[in-house]
């Protein structure tokens, strides 16, 4: 059997390769913010702690509570977080623009805003005002 290998075959073939490089290398980096459905999938979706980093960029040790938080995004702009045995739930919202997520826990009076670095499928990066980070994986 014989092999056609021209000029132009070899050139689309090279460029096809580049283009699913490229895409493979993009996908799933920090620093990307997709859209708010990779916060909550089709209905929800369950976010566990990965690592936490101080305002200074050190690693902040995990204790087994924080390696037992976990916070469930809804569909609906609700969200529940637990801890061990305590639970809170409140009300979310998404800024895709300014790649915000504002917090408002049911019955407090103030809500807390974060800077989303990251969130693609698997990985969602919270900054506080601090400048602290919260990076935390798909469950």
């Amino acid at each position: 059997m014989k092999n056609f290998t021209s000029p132009a075959s070899r050139l689309l073939t090279g460029l096809f390769m580049f283009v699913l490089l490229f895409t493979a290398a993009c996908g799933g980096k920090e620093g990307t913010v997709e859209t708010v459905n990779q916060l909550y999938g089709t209905d929800s979706r369950t976010w566990k702690t990965d690592k936490e980093m101080d305002a200074t960029g050190d690693k902040v040790a995990q204790t087994d509570a924080m390696d037992d938080q976990r916070v469930t995004f809804f569909a609906n702009g609700q969200y529940n977080m637990t801890s061990g045995a305590q639970t809170m739930n409140g009300k979310y919202t998404f800024d895709q623009g300014a790649k915000t997520i504002t917090m408002m826990p049911d019955g407090a009076g103030q809500s807390n805003t974060f800077t989303v670095v990251t969130l693609t499928d698997d990985k969602l990066t919270l900054k506080g005002t601090d400048g602290s980070e919260l990076r935390l994986e798909k469950e």
